[in-house]
């Protein structure tokens, strides 16, 4: 599903950044960019929904009508596999994928609710807090953890809040990649932000790519429809002999080891970083 307009400027970014080696950067044209001071009061305002807990869970259960019914069509075409990969698995984790499209974690959801029928959350960069229109809305309404990359920020609220919801058996997912590409279907390096979140929880990583696969119906001008196949890799867990900064750094290379290995498996070609239009699901370049 293609939301916000035209994706032209978008993929050139993906193309520019490409090209410069530039794997983790912002591509999207119209994302907020908020002053410490909006980040605060956007913060602020998110958190202080959730202290009226009847307003909040009255507004969250609209929220969460609204996904559901987005859900009927997507999750129809989303497939699942690997799921034994999660036979041993049967507490909180925290959970990583590939991020192309603003709707993405429909596709963890649906194995998550498939698997476990639990809590799921979703770590969200603190700008889409202030995204305009529904996307905004849901962002403060469903299950968001926010993450702001200052430090005070992140060690007094974002962790303990990340913990909380881990030790309640919830599942969590931390895109590693951190920047969304649209429609992007090779796997991007990871960054050790989710796996230093997992050593110190002391919690598994749930691994999985979502191949992109294009189908015969438009979807706009520029797009064919897509659908999602979750591919649910080997789970990746710390080791309690080694530091969280060794552990963050050996579960990252692991998990993007893996990521690239279902890749090629996906798409039967080697992993490499060339820019081709091909590399865009469902473009219908001019």
């Amino acid at each position: 599903m293609v939301i916000g307009g035209s994706k032209k400027a978008v993929i050139e970014n993906i193309k520019k950044n490409v090209k410069e080696g530039e794997l983790n950067k912002k591509v999207e044209v119209n994302d907020p960019h908020l002053s410490e001071k909006e980040v605060n009061r956007a913060l602020d305002r998110f958190y202080g929904i959730r202290k009226h807990k009847i307003a909040y869970f009255l507004e969250s259960r609209f929220a969460y009508l609204f996904v559901d019914i987005i859900g009927l069509k997507l999750n129809k075409s989303i497939e699942i596999e690997g799921l034994d990969n999660l036979k041993d698995i049967n507490e909180g984790a925290i959970v990583t994928s590939n991020h192309f499209n603003p709707l993405d974690n429909m596709a963890i959801r649906k194995l998550i609710k498939k698997r476990y029928r639990k809590n799921f959350y979703v770590v969200s960069q603190e700008t889409n807090l202030a995204m305009p229109g529904i996307i905004g809305y849901l962002m403060n309404s469903i299950n968001i953890i926010p993450l702001c990359k200052g430090p005070n920020y992140i060690i007094k609220t974002f962790i303990p809040e990340l913990k909380k919801v881990l030790n309640k058996n919830n599942y969590v997912l931390i895109y590693p990649e951190e920047e969304m590409w649209f429609n992007y279907r090779k796997p991007r390096p990871c960054k050790r932000g989710a796996y230093q979140f997992a050593a110190e929880a002391g919690k598994p990583i749930i691994s999985c790519f979502t191949e992109i696969r294009d189908t015969d119906k438009d979807d706009n001008d520029e797009f064919k429809e897509v659908k999602y196949i979750v591919h649910v890799l080997k789970p990746i867990y710390p080791d309690s002999k080694k530091s969280v900064r060794e552990n963050s750094k050996i579960m990252a290379e692991i998990d993007y080891k893996q990521k690239k290995e279902a890749y090629e498996k996906c798409y039967h070609k080697k992993l490499d970083y060339t820019f081709s239009y091909e590399d865009i699901a469902g473009y219908k370049k001019d």
